[in-house]
């Protein structure tokens, strides 16, 4: 990726490139997945019809199957939180998402992750301080990033920990949250107000 600081002006230095739908334009599509997603905010942080989400209902199917997706990943996925934010991250940084990045920061403080493993997690999987599960997850983030494929040795060290759900899960995993990363930036999506975007940490 490039330097950070470039990065987060080519991708929010512009100006959005869709309008967002208003609520009057929302139909009960939106409004049944605007409601799913709210499981995941219920102190209020977070605003589902924030920027992204409010272009993103320009597809009203698939604004609902997206949320669906998400949600699911949330709250249903085998992966422990810890490991399924390491992925989500690496992919981020990876594709140079500071939308992703910035939220995911937030929700990987709750998944337990420190300041310094988030920022480790810029450096990969052959930084040191990582045991061999996150270090073979953070491998598979990054070979799945870069060739669209996880190698024998890899996927061999991930089944020494991962089960058959788990196993499935990880590329499930990073591949929405490359799709996530993909539109957000052709979006130009704006940054939320509590969200720094690649400088967070």
């Amino acid at each position: 990726m490039q330097e950070p600081a470039e990065r987060m002006r080519e991708i929010t230095g512009g100006p959005e490139r869709l309008p967002g739908l208003s609520a009057e334009h929302l139909d009960a599509r939106h409004h049944a997945a605007i409601d799913r997603l709210g499981v995941l905010y219920p102190d209020g942080t977070g605003e589902p019809l924030d920027s992204f989400y409010a272009m993103l209902a320009h597809s009203p199917d698939l604004f609902a199957g997206f949320m669906d997706l998400g949600v699911a990943i949330a709250l249903n996925c085998a992966l422990p939180a810890r490991w399924r934010e390491m992925l989500i991250l690496r992919t981020g940084w990876l594709c140079g998402a500071p939308y992703q990045w910035g939220e995911h920061v937030l929700a990987a403080r709750r998944a337990g992750l420190r300041d310094d493993e988030i920022e480790r997690v810029t450096l990969g999987a052959a930084a040191d301080g990582w045991n061999a599960c996150e270090r073979a997850l953070l491998r598979a983030a990054e070979q799945l990033h870069a060739r669209a494929m996880i190698d024998d040795e890899t996927w061999e060290d991930l089944a020494r920990f991962l089960d058959e759900r788990q196993l499935l899960e990880v590329p499930l995993v990073v591949g929405h949250y490359h799709t996530t990363a993909f539109v957000q930036n052709a979006l130009r999506a704006r940054l939320t107000d509590y969200n720094p975007g690649l400088s967070a940490r």
